[in-house]
């Protein structure tokens, strides 16, 4: 295949995604997608079905994939040259491997995922798909939960403990490793009850576990929490989620215990802290003076954070509110190129 019709393989998956007809394949993935809670119960059918559409609408079209693709010189796409990349996925988001899986095939290489055990089947469902759509990725795809066979390059996701035996393991080989990372938003107090509304998706979607969800908050001294909780009510079904609400109790005793002030709305606990890691069912919020305060905050911790939504143009580097949850196809985890890592790696004489 060369990179047009791999371009117009992944169209037709987003396509059958979203249009499954009589697609056995297609079917078998939405049966997937809404009995996934089964085997991980943050698997929700509801954020499972967001986190697919999301892909097949923003990714798998062809101006978006054409346009994705446009933009490295065509060596990057030669047909002649293949490397088998390993890509260790993580379990935290449905789906949260796909960006990888699509980088390394359409650049024409050779994709062996190592699924994670919270999976639910997701991966396989797609492989299967893709595969019954375009029959040329059969040898193109290999997925495993076992040990990894022989590969030229790697791409591990994982916790900052994991990462530690990712680069202990496979720092020989061409890598990109990548560890917990979180986002921040911040706001001036301006906000509308809209951009409040879209600031509580980049808070609860995907339950909070994703390195793109907003785990701390700036505000200004002062602020006024009111209109910030009457924008988080629509998530408030979470509490009937026996693992979140198991989770809301526990460090809702864990706070009150230790006499330690927050704020309570019932299903998200508000406690005042710097850290950028927050646990299930805690936001962090950090008051500020100036925005020159927080701009140096997110240089010293630049390599800690994965995105800062904020509405504000006083503060560096920030997309819209709501905008964490909804990357483009160009948004590289870790701001690392990896169609430019794949380049590198046919060029790398360490590549094996």
């Amino acid at each position: 295949m060369d990179a047009s019709e791999r371009v117009l393989a992944f169209v037709k998956l987003g396509n059958s995604i979203l249009h499954p007809c009589n697609n056995h394949s297609a079917n078998r993935l939405w049966d997937k997608v809404f009995k996934a809670h089964n085997h991980n119960p943050w698997f929700t059918p509801d954020f499972c079905k967001l986190a697919i559409e999301s892909i097949a609408n923003q990714w798998l079209n062809e101006s978006v994939l054409t346009g994705f693709i446009n933009k490295y010189p065509v060596e990057h796409f030669s047909k002649t040259e293949s490397k088998r990349i390993a890509v260790i996925m993580a379990g935290n988001v449905p789906l949260v491997g796909f960006h990888d899986f699509l980088c390394v095939l359409i650049t024409g290489n050779t994709f062996i995922g190592k699924l994670s055990s919270k999976d639910g089947g997701l991966m396989q469902a797609i492989v299967d798909l893709v595969i019954d759509i375009e029959p040329g990725f059969k040898d193109k795809i290999l997925l495993t939960e076992h040990k990894l066979p022989e590969f030229d390059a790697i791409i591990a996701t994982g916790s900052n403990n994991s990462a530690r035996y990712f680069e202990f393991y496979f720092g020989f080989y061409p890598n990109i490793i990548r560890s917990n990372r979180n986002s921040i938003a911040v706001l001036d107090g301006t906000e509308s009850a809209n951009e409040l509304s879209a600031l509580a998706d980049d808070v609860f979607m995907y339950f909070g576990l994703g390195c793109r969800s907003v785990s701390l908050v700036f505000v200004p001294e002062h602020y006024d929490f009111s209109n910030l909780f009457n924008a988080f009510i629509k998530y408030q079904n979470l509490k009937y989620h026996n693992k979140y609400a198991n989770n809301f109790e526990y460090q809702r005793a864990m706070l009150l215990m230790n006499n330690l002030e927050h704020f309570d709305n019932g299903f998200i606990l508000l406690k005042q802290s710097e850290s950028l890691s927050s646990p299930v069912a805690i936001l962090h919020y950090c008051y500020y003076k100036n925005f020159s305060e927080v701009n140096r905050y997110l240089e010293m911790n630049n390599d800690l954070i994965q995105c800062v939504s904020s509405d504000s143009k006083l503060v560096q580097n920030t997309i819209p509110l709501g905008s964490c949850q909804k990357p483009s196809i160009n948004d590289f985890a870790d701001g690392i190129d990896v169609v430019e890592f794949l380049h590198s790696v046919h060029k790398s004489p360490e590549s094996r």
